[in-house]
């Protein structure tokens, strides 16, 4: 199908996530401050504040990271503008956004009791066996970069180092944010086949036209199934994406389709 000319709300979130990513780029420094000001932070954490679960959406980590989503905003996001109007189109792109990270903080909330209960148990009673099982089931990937400085020769932990090791990598769990449009987009390609279920998208790189409603299902299953293996090295946050179509699904039953035939 032909994509319409860029419309003026998705326009200006395009704007806005490019100005963010562009300062972002500048230098490290700036990166952090706009990640530790800007991103979700887990609610019990020192850094969260409730704007966080709007701001975190115009945050990136990488050309890669901003590049897909602002892709899929593209593509999707002005046909849905046009069909609902720019208020209702903004709030749409808002609310599933907010609900994608509310997800996050749900699930999180389990992952960081669990994390914590075990922690505040080894510090009781701490020793080297309790410490390797600790290490082994919550940091298989190797402990935050943060808790690594601490120690004076890695290769020799002393019972004394791993306390403080158990207390600051907890500590930089509960700090790690989530950034990114992700969910806000999600909700975009859940909404656009929704409304539009038999239009045919083109996936790049493969050029296989696949209906909206096919497409949007398939990948929702790979984000359940993404979510729950969770390989080594994945630091997307799968349910996240979920959470989005989640609201998205919600909001267009709320809304009702106003559609009697589809493309």
């Amino acid at each position: 199908m032909r994509t319409p000319s860029i419309t003026p709300i998705v326009r200006a979130i395009m704007a806005i996530n490019i100005i963010v990513f562009i300062v972002q780029s500048i230098n490290p420094q700036y990166d952090r401050m706009i990640v530790d000001l800007f991103g979700l932070h887990y609610f019990t954490s020192e850094k969260f504040n409730p704007i966080q679960l709007i701001t975190y959406m115009f945050v990136h980590s990488g050309i890669g990271h901003i590049f897909g989503n602002m892709l899929g905003l593209f593509f999707l996001g002005p046909i849905l503008e046009m069909f609902w109007g720019e208020k209702r189109f903004l709030t749409f792109y808002l609310i599933t956004g907010i609900g994608a990270g509310l997800i996050y903080m749900g699930l999180k909330y389990y992952d960081f009791s669990t994390l914590q209960a075990a922690s505040e148990a080894y510090l009781k009673n701490p020793d080297f066996k309790q410490f390797e099982s600790l290490l082994k089931q919550f940091y298989s990937e190797g402990i935050p970069s943060n808790a690594y400085s601490l120690l004076d020769n890695p290769g020799n932990i002393s019972l004394k180092e791993s306390v403080l090791v158990v207390e600051e990598s907890m500590r930089a769990v509960l700090n790690t944010p989530m950034i990114g449009a992700s969910g806000a987009v999600f909700g975009v390609m859940t909404g656009f086949a929704l409304l539009f279920p038999n239009t045919e998208l083109m996936l790049f790189p493969i050029p296989i036209p696949i209906k909206a409603k096919y497409f949007v299902t398939f990948y929702g299953l790979y984000e359940i199934y993404a979510g729950i293996q969770k390989m080594p090295g994945d630091n997307v946050a799968h349910f996240a994406h979920i959470g989005g179509m989640i609201f998205a699904l919600i909001l267009i039953k709320i809304w009702g389709k106003d559609r009697q035939s589809f493309y």
